[in-house]
């Protein structure tokens, strides 16, 4: 709860059905011996009204106990978890509203069996003290949760940038560059553009840009950012004009994370940035275009690049929202990669699953990744285009993934954008099912490289792995726990 009075309103409610609930009263009867309707009673018990203090008399003495006692923090012994859980800052960081959930519904469970329930949130709190999850990444959890419950697609979002585009005189045909992005923001939002607050001050350098609120606003640039890169930081922050989002973070690379508000708003004009610059319907029809060639043609994609004057990630990230709404290909994922040029290590810095949580997806186990998934081994093309210094272009990579031990199989795109200041991969995943058949017709091209892969080393059953980096040692101590099960059942029988 964001506010005091809120917790006093949800634990009133909470002692009244609980004193009502020990003493066989009905909301009917109640509502007789007060002159309370039931209505009013039942949205007092929900924590959504506060009564005036009369009322609050009237309603201890009929359920016997004091008025100081109802209003009161002080709860039962049965309802103190629910207490100490409203008291903290826990269910403030919940964002409920965003999945359709009422916050009195969740303390109902609570009030119920509030020992157990507590019991389990203190689990939950527990297990991420263990693996040293901060708040931000629970918000940015809550956030992937939200986008998978939506598909990733958002209609009202979509119709805002086009009615922007409209009012602009942007046509859907053609993709806006940054020259002309950088006009609007000055002329519309008197958003003056600059390089020289990151230059001057060297903390900034790791961030793309950055946005100075006051009389003239400034929408600082990265000078080491790719044509891309500044046209999408330019959608972006016209996006948040547009759209009116507060609270905002005012730098495109997280630096500190203050509420799931800020992390849901900054999302919304990222995602306003993709639909401004890879319109839906253009982008749908070429997908369709795509998907009909009976061969797989790597160029084809890179030509898409170039149409949309777009980087890998901003392409395939806007193909999650898109190929879920118009292809019916729901089932996939969405990874980014970063390599750690000093160390054999790869970090999974971005993803997003929808329907349901694919493999591969982030570990905070320390474990190696799979080196044969093709979004790990573009990182070795990369390598030996900067040796030959053939960096000119982004790469592109395909692979029809097989998972060791499971029926899964997906159909796995992958780009890297070499020049790009920071070393990473981009792939989408796509589920191979009956659908996906029909819809991308090169989906058996020889061509394709088909390979079985699995999570990480470290669980990996495949011994004459070449690639492997980690002994299977977390797999090995699962078949030693499950033949001495085996071993303790027979003697027992």
């Amino acid at each position: 709860m964001r506010l005091q009075e809120d917790v006093i309103r949800l634990i009133l409610g909470l002692k009244i059905k609980q004193l009502r609930a020990e003493k066989s009263i009905s909301l009917t009867d109640l509502a007789t011996t007060t002159g309370i309707s039931v209505s009013y009673l039942n949205e007092i018990e929900k924590g959504k009204k506060h009564p005036k203090p009369s009322k609050i008399a009237v309603i201890a003495d009929e359920l016997g106990v004091t008025y100081d006692y109802l209003v009161s923090l002080q709860l039962s012994k049965r309802l103190q978890p629910v207490g100490e859980l409203l008291q903290s800052n826990i269910l403030s960081e919940l964002p409920l509203e965003h999945f359709g959930l009422d916050i009195s519904r969740l303390l109902d469970l609570f009030a119920t069996a509030p020992t157990k329930l507590s019991a389990f949130v203190n689990t939950l709190l527990e297990i991420s003290r263990a693996f040293d999850l901060r708040v931000e990444q629970f918000y940015f959890s809550a956030l992937r949760s939200y986008q998978e419950l939506h598909d990733n697609y958002f209609e009202d979002l979509e119709l805002e940038a086009e009615r922007f585009m409209e009012e602009q005189g942007i046509s859907p045909e053609q993709t806006p560059s940054f020259e002309q992005l950088a006009g609007i923001l000055g002329s519309v939002f008197n958003i003056k553009i600059e390089t020289e607050t990151v230059q001057d001050h060297p903390e900034l350098a790791p961030l793309r840009s950055v946005f100075v609120p006051g009389s003239i606003p400034r929408l600082s640039l990265n000078p080491n950012l790719t044509e891309q890169q500044r046209a999408f930081a330019i959608a972006r922050e016209i996006g948040f004009q547009v759209l009116q989002l507060q609270p905002r973070p005012y730098t495109a690379t997280w630096v500190r994370v203050g509420s799931f508000e800020e992390v849901l708003n900054n999302f919304k004009a990222s995602y306003f940035a993709g639909a401004l610059l890879l319109n839906r319907d253009r982008l749908v029809q070429d997908m369709e275009n795509f998907f009909a060639e009976p061969v797989w043609q790597p160029q084809l994609m890179l030509q898409l690049m170039e149409n949309y004057s777009t980087s890998p990630e901003t392409l395939l990230h806007r193909l999650t929202s898109l190929l879920p709404r118009f292809f019916n290909i729901k089932q996939l994922f969405f990874l980014r990669f970063h390599h750690h040029a000093a160390s054999d290590r790869y970090s999974l810095t971005k993803e997003l699953h929808l329907s349901g949580l694919h493999n591969p997806h982030a570990s905070f186990l320390n474990e190696h990744y799979c080196r044969r998934w093709i979004s790990l081994t573009l990182f070795e093309e990369m390598e030996q285009q900067k040796l030959t210094g053939q960096l000119d272009q982004p790469l592109v990579g395909i692979q029809r993934s097989s998972y060791i031990n499971s029926t899964n199989e997906y159909l796995v795109l992958a780009l890297a954008q070499p020049t790009e200041s920071l070393t990473g991969t981009i792939s989408i995943g796509l589920l191979l099912n009956e659908n996906l058949r029909r819809k991308v017709r090169f989906l058996d091209d020889p061509a394709i490289l088909h390979r079985y892969v699995n999570e990480t080393c470290e669980r990996c059953p495949a011994t004459d792995c070449l690639e492997r980096a980690a002994p299977p040692v977390i797999l090995e101590k699962q078949l030693w726990q499950e033949k001495v099960m085996e071993t303790l059942d027979k003697l027992k029988g």
